[in-house]
Parts: structure tokens; sequence; C-alpha cells
């Protein structure tokens, strides 16, 4: 008969169960994307999106009539940044353009029906985590617009320019006569 094995390191593999293969949570493929960050703002007759990627290369941007297309290689890292955007409304798309600075894209999308408010980006209502209002450019523009204010400085010029004598004859207002004492001056009720 065969001598027993001895215990210790030279004894070979360990009685027990068989190993288990290792588990490993799959690592995303080199070319997987994300979302670049985003904020948008509204005014008259363009919506701005700034994608926020800093030292991007191989921008590019398509613009279609109700959507946006947006991708990137941005960071030290070159990692690869794609966002599709279903639009409010629709969009000019000959019209609409993009700028690359080094810390961001820029991009004006020329709306297809000027002066029409966008309360959102986006076709649908969801929340996107990579996207928020530009509050440092929002501007609401339909209660107070440029265009309003300029009107407002041709009427105050022509009001102006109209000219006139000094010594126009206004119409008699009750109570505007200088010799009247004034309701402000009257002596106020003592408090109780």
């Amino acid at each position: 008969p065969a001598p027993p094995p001895r215990a210790g390191p030279a004894a070979g593999p360990a009685a027990g169960p068989p190993p288990r293969p290792e588990q490993r949570h799959p690592e995303p493929p080199p070319f997987a994307m994300q979302p670049a960050s985003a904020k948008w703002y509204d005014r008259r007759d363009y919506v701005f999106i700034e994608f926020c990627v800093e030292d991007s290369k191989d921008v590019n941007v398509n613009f279609e009539k109700s959507k946006l297309t947006f991708s990137c290689l941005g960071g030290s890292d070159n990692f690869k940044h794609l966002n599709e955007i279903e639009l409010f409304n629709n969009i000019d798309p000959n019209e609409s353009k993009h700028k690359r600075t080094d810390r961001s894209i820029l991009c004006c999308l020329r709306k297809g029906e000027s002066g029409q408010a966008w309360p959102r980006l986006t076709k649908e209502r969801a929340k996107l985590n990579w996207l928020s209002v530009d509050f440092n450019n929002w501007k609401d523009w339909e209660d107070d617009s440029d265009e309003d204010m300029s009107n407002f400085d041709r009427f105050s010029e022509m009001m102006n320019n109209m000219g006139g004598d000094d010594d126009i004859d206004l119409p008699e207002v009750d109570g505007a006569d200088d010799d009247s004492p004034d309701s402000d001056d009257e002596k106020m009720p003592d408090l109780e």
C-alpha cells in the first residue's frame, strides 16, 4: 500500500469544493459614451445650448428640424460624449450654428417660429441629469424685451422733440392749486 499523503505545502491541492471562477464586474467598452453636461436658455429668435466639455476634440454638431445631435472627445482622457436631444419645437437647421472654445461648445439654434417661448428644451418633460437652465443668461423676454425698451426710447425722444410753449394752460385739476393745504401736511391723530 502507498503511504498516506503528508499534510503541508507539498501535499498538493487542498481538499474541499472546487474553486469558483473569479467574478468580475464587466467594464464598459472603450467606446462607451455618456452625455456631456449642458446648460440652455431661451431668447425671442434663438435657443442657446452650451455643452460644458473642456479641451474638446472631434466636435460634431448635427442640426435637424426637430433634433440636435452633439458628440465630441473631451478632457485629457479623450472621453467620448454623445447627446441626442428631441427638441421642444422645430428649428431652422440652416440658420443654426455652433462655436467651440477651450471650455465649451455653444450652439445657437434658430427657432422655426420666432417669438414663441420654449418652456423647456426637450420635447418630453423628462428630467435629464445632464441638462440645466443657464440662469446667468436667462431673461424673461416675453415680459421685458429690448424691443419694447427701444420703442419706449423712441416715444420719449418724440415727446421731447415736439417742443411747445412753456406758457401752455393746463386744464384745472381739483385740489391742484398752490394755496390749498396738502392732505399730507395735516396732523395725524395720535395712536392709542
